[in-house]
């Protein structure tokens, strides 16, 4: 797992990079802050080897829960109440102290509901809110997938953007640290309460009122506890990933990453954290397997932050589907160790020889390292003659023209550079 760049050291290195990021672009933005989420947060994947999954948030918004005092809450937010008399885990937003200076796209997206209240629609949100990304020659947007507004950034990198609102709900979080558990540690548990929520707009999938229901995020939150699992955890997590994605080969999301998230959450919550060791991987990993078929047979699995709400609730999942992934799953099951090397990564890297493999490995690392870097730098404003962005761009050269030569030494046809550094680092 090390050399396929899922050591703790390199996964610790992106949590920070990515947390630098964020931080330069909270600066940025009187109107938004950018929080970045997903595989890219928990250090878990490289710079474009998967989806960069983006969450911009309004300031000048802020959705409470019923019991908060408004007083408390400074004048110049817009202000609305959840009213969480839905599926769970989602809410519907009542209009309770409009802000002096408001945004358009909410004004646009305010609905009376016959009774004399006002009531934000996500869905007309969502319409109005997709218009304000960025459009160009470079930027080239997709279909939109629920909340989220899918784009390529020049062809290579992948994002998928959300709009979302801030959201204050203490006595959610307070149900969720107050239950019995063996991880994380009280120390973390406070933190994540403390953390910010979030609601993205986009209604449970079996509701006829979809169009004005909210989800419920802890993105921050989620993201801080996947950061606090042992590295037996991590492997295990991006493991089942890789088997979801790899073998599974879901179509339409029936089953996704954060599926296979919420089942480590729950793995690592009830059981003693010293039985998650070096040597208790391949366990972990069953047990995992089982969760997930037990998931997709019952179609039922409980969301890690709100129990009450089933992620697996209108997946969509059809029964052929279902027979054939139990099916795969169970096979899996039975291989026992030899169920890794189903994944063409992992057989890659347990047949390849050992020293051109960890050169590849080292290779990869370092121009991942400086093309984060480079975000980062490019991220501060600093222009192209910026003596550190310099030094960065001639060690990527530096780099690929070794790799160049390297491929022809080895009889291997070499292309253009830039097509050598994407097929390394994705």
């Amino acid at each position: 797992m090390t050399r396929l760049g899922y050591s703790e050291e390199i996964r610790r290195w992106r949590v920070e990079k990515y947390r630098e990021y964020d931080r330069l672009a909270k600066t940025r933005s009187s109107h938004a802050f950018l929080i970045t989420a997903g595989s890219k947060a928990e250090g878990l994947t490289c710079v474009f080897e998967s989806d960069k999954d983006m969450l911009h948030v309004l300031k000048g918004v802020l959705c409470v829960e019923a019991g908060i005092n408004l007083h408390t809450i400074q004048n110049d937010l817009d202000v609305f109440r959840m009213d969480t008399r839905v599926y769970p885990g989602h809410c519907r937003l009542l209009q309770e102290r409009p802000a002096h200076t408001r945004f358009e796209q909410i004004c646009n997206s305010l609905c009376d509901n016959g009774y004399g209240a006002v009531l934000l629609s996500s869905s007309l949100f969502l319409d109005e809110c997709s218009a304000l990304f960025t459009q160009s020659a470079k930027i080239v947007a997709h279909e939109r997938a629920g909340p989220s507004t899918p784009a390529t950034i020049s062809g290579i990198l992948h994002v998928d953007r959300v709009i979302a609102l801030r959201c204050r709900c203490p006595s959610i979080l307070q149900r969720w640290a107050a239950r019995p558990r063996h991880w994380p540690l009280p120390l973390i548990v406070q933190k994540v309460v403390s953390l910010e929520a979030y609601l993205t707009p986009v209604g449970f999938k079996g509701s006829n009122y979809k169009h004005m229901e909210w989800r419920m995020c802890f993105n921050t939150g989620e993201t801080e506890l996947v950061n606090n699992l042992n590295s037996t955890q991590t492997q295990v997590y991006v493991m089942l990933k890789m088997i979801v994605k790899d073998v599974l080969k879901p179509c339409k999301k029936e089953v996704t990453s954060y599926v296979i998230k919420n089942i480590v959450l729950w793995q690592a919550e009830n059981n003693p954290q010293h039985n998650f060791y070096q040597r208790s991987f391949l366990y972990w990993l069953h047990d995992g397997l089982r969760a997930l078929k037990t998931a997709i047979v019952t179609q039922q699995l409980s969301y890690y932050m709100i129990p009450e709400r089933n992620l697996m609730a209108a997946s969509g999942l059809q029964d052929k589907q279902q027979r054939k992934w139990v099916a795969d799953i169970t096979d899996m099951m039975d291989e026992g160790p030899r169920v890794i090397l189903r994944l063409q990564r992992i057989r890659q890297a347990v047949i390849a020889s050992p020293e051109p493999m960890l050169w590849f490995s080292k290779i990869r690392m370092e121009l991942e390292m400086l093309e984060l870097e480079a975000f980062i730098r490019t991220g501060q404003r600093s222009d192209k003659h910026d003596v550190i962005l310099q030094e960065i761009y001639r060690r990527k050269m530096e780099i690929m023209m070794e790799v160049a030569h390297q491929m022809c030494i080895d009889g291997c046809a070499v292309n253009k550079l830039v097509d050598i550094f994407y097929r390394i680092v994705m």
